[in-house]
This record gives C-alpha cells, structure tokens and sequence, in this order.
C-alpha cells in the first residue's frame, strides 16, 4: 500500500476527496472498511497519449457508477472502490495490468479495456483467475465468439468476458448498409490499420457492402502512428472512389481526412466508433462531411440517460465521457449488480470466494442502464446492437439515423 502524508491526508480531507473510517482486518472476503466490506472494480484504458480522450472518459464514468453505488448504498455492507490503470494502448501493459488486478484479492471484477487488441492480452489470464470482466468498447467479434465467427461456427471463447458494446460484425453491417443504401455510395476506397479492431471491422464493412453490390475500388494498409498519408491519397484519386473506408481510430483518421481533402478530393471518409471522438474534428480542419459509426444511441437523446449526464457534469469531471461514458456506467453498473446478487444469495454477505459468486450472477444480470435494457447472450455479447451513424456538421458529430442491421 502507497504511504501518504500526514499533509497529503489533511489536503484530501479538507478537500472532501477522502473519507477516513476504522480499520478492519483483512480476509478472504474483502478488506474491512468499518462495518462495510471493501469490493474494488479494477479499470483498464489509455488514460495518456492519443487516445487518452476515450480512456478518461471511461476511467470517469467507473468511478461516477461506484460513487453512485455507494451514495445510494445500493449492496448493504459494501463500499465499492475504483481502482484505474493506464494501458497506454499497449497489448503487454494490459496484460501486465491484467495480472496486477488477479494479486489483488479485493478486485472482484474489470472493466475495460478500450483496444480489442488489448483486450486478447487481458482475456486468458483473466479467465483463468476466474476474473470477470466487461468491456465497454471492445467490439471485435473474435473476442467472444472466436475466429469460428466468420463460417458461422460460434464458440464462446473465456467465460469471465462479457461486453456492453456491440460486434464489429453487427458494426461493419450497419455502416455498409447506411454507406450504400442512405448515402448512395457505391464505390469506396478501403483502408485499415492492422490492428485487432481496424483490420476486423474493415473485413466486416467490405463483405457486407460487397454483399450489397458496391465496389471496394483499392484497399491499402496503414501503421496506427502513421500520419503522412499522401502516397496512398494519390492512390485513392486514381480510382474514383466516392467515399473512404477506415478502419481504426481517430490519432490517424483525422490527418488521413484531411490530407485527402487537401488533395482535391471531396469525398468523405467513414469509420467507425474508434474515430468517434470530438478530438477528430479538432485534429481534422476539413472533417466536415466525414461520418462515423458508433454503438447504441447517443445518449444524449436517451431519456435513460438523463441522470447520468446530469451526474457527471456535478461531478466536476474535467474530461468528457466521449463515446464510451455511458457503456462504461452500465459496464460498471453490471459488476455491481453481480455483486449484489452474490451478497443477497450468500445471508446478505460477501461469499468467501467473491470471484466464483460475482462470475456465476452475471449470467443473470439484467437491468435499465444508461443505454438501455443491459443484459448478456450465451457469448458473453450485449444484448443491445442499437447503432448510429454520426456526420460531422459545424465542426461537431451529429446524430444522423439509428438502428439495428441485419445480418446474413
């Protein structure tokens, strides 16, 4: 445990940022907080670097869900406790983190990470501590259903993941099927990052709007921390396209935007909730017209969402919840309700093994959330596969249409 001084402590209490209460004991239920047992929800996201936008947004909205928990007592006997670590976006810093949480025996459950890649780090060590976990913005397929996917051979891959976000199979449907049946466009340059989510959200958007009868007219791979991409900008004006496909995140959309329209070509490029971020429109001068995918309905028009908007603006939270801040509530509110679950079925106390009781409750787990009714499929999968497409109009993402695609 980290050392605080007596300053340090005086400054926290003054400021109202910190609660002392008796000290208890330690033991295979929890640590002891006065008469209240200590449960910690482990976060996991970029909190700094080039998508440090989205992982503050989430690491927020965690401990707005645990404080709301708390102020309203919602498990008698439980104090919940968030604690985050920044992956920086690296695969080997998840997993390192991933094991930080498995040797602390108060975490009974994770929420994260942002990058599918980071989760593939994450997930065996996880599943075999018997570690919940629930993302609030992973969306490759492969992560529950395995590779198997693609031929329809499904196979739920760790029984300890679970995810509020949608697949990128339900993700690359929609954005294909609004591209070509509401945008009109029936050609499109394709380009992705060659990470976990850019390269296996670009496979589902091309098989879907092939499937419809547009035309993929080039397709090219990029480095995530590429940002000079005139090369293949000259390439993607020799084809005619109409519109630019892009799988991967916004620190590489936004300058590959922009260098296409710098070239004369006023065509918009598409991707999906991985450049769904207001930092796009500030890394992006001539963003206008771009369009992105993103899960759910914006919260914003969400009556559901009401209060939690309204909570975390009192909370004084200098970073937006961006994209993510109300899957990451519901995320969060997920291992919460598990928790409850375990406590009510055990006399109204935390089981010994609090990891079995809050894995076996989440296969329960059922509730009004932020972005709606929260539940999980026999994959560990959102129930929810509610998307929007979003254009950029005065420098803004604005809502455009809302759905659920079908597949097959």
């Amino acid at each position: 445990m980290r050392q605080r001084s007596i300053i340090a402590i005086t400054a926290a209490l003054a400021a109202g940022s910190l609660t002392l209460t008796a000290c208890g004991s330690r033991d295979d239920k929890g640590s002891s907080s006065g008469d209240k047992t200590t449960v910690v929800i482990g976060v996991d996201a970029p909190t700094t670097g080039d998508l440090s936008a989205l992982g503050l947004g989430i690491k927020n909205s965690a401990d707005l869900a645990a404080k709301t928990a708390n102020k309203q007592e919602f498990v008698k006997g439980v104090e919940f406790k968030v604690e985050a670590l920044d992956d920086q976006a690296q695969p080997s810093v998840g997993q390192q983190n991933a094991q930080k949480f498995i040797n602390e025996k108060d975490v009974l459950g994770v929420v994260g990470p942002l990058n599918s890649s980071v989760s593939q780090q994450m997930q065996k060590p996880l599943n075999d501590a018997g570690l919940t976990q629930v993302s609030p913005a992973n969306t490759g397929t492969e992560l529950t259903q395995g590779d198997g996917w693609k031929t329809n051979n499904r196979v739920r891959q760790f029984k300890t993941f679970f995810r509020t976000a949608t697949t990128d199979e339900i993700q690359g449907a929609f954005a294909a099927d609004y591209l070509y049946n509401r945008a009109k466009i029936k050609k499109a340059y394709l380009i992705d990052d060659q990470k976990t989510y850019g390269a296996g959200l670009a496979a589902s958007f091309k098989t879907n709007f092939t499937k419809l009868g547009g035309k993929i007219v080039g397709a090219d791979h990029v480095n995530p921390d590429d940002r000079d991409f005139n090369a293949i900008v000259a390439k993607v004006k020799k084809t005619g396209a109409q519109a630019l496909y892009y799988g991967g995140e916004y620190p590489a959309a936004a300058p590959l935007s922009q260098q296409l329209k710098d070239s004369g070509q006023n065509i918009p490029l598409m991707g999906g909730d991985g450049i769904y971020s207001g930092d796009y429109p500030k890394l992006n001068k001539k963003a206008e017209g771009d369009l992105a995918t993103s899960v759910g309905k914006p919260v914003e028009q969400l009556p559901s969402a009401k209060t939690f908007i309204a909570n975390y603006k009192n909370a004084g939270y200098k970073d937006a919840y961006e994209a993510y801040g109300g899957l990451t509530y519901d995320a969060t509110w997920s291992i919460i309700e598990a928790v409850k679950l375990a406590v009510e079925g055990n006399n109204g106390k935390l089981p010994s093994d609090g990891r079995k009781a809050v894995l076996d409750a989440m296969s329960k787990v059922k509730f009004d959330g932020v972005t709606g009714t929260i539940s999980f499929d026999q994959y560990g999968d959102t129930t929810n596969h509610t998307m929007t497409a979003y254009k950029i109009k005065n420098n803004a993402w604005t809502p455009e249409y809302s759905g659920v695609p079908k597949i097959g």
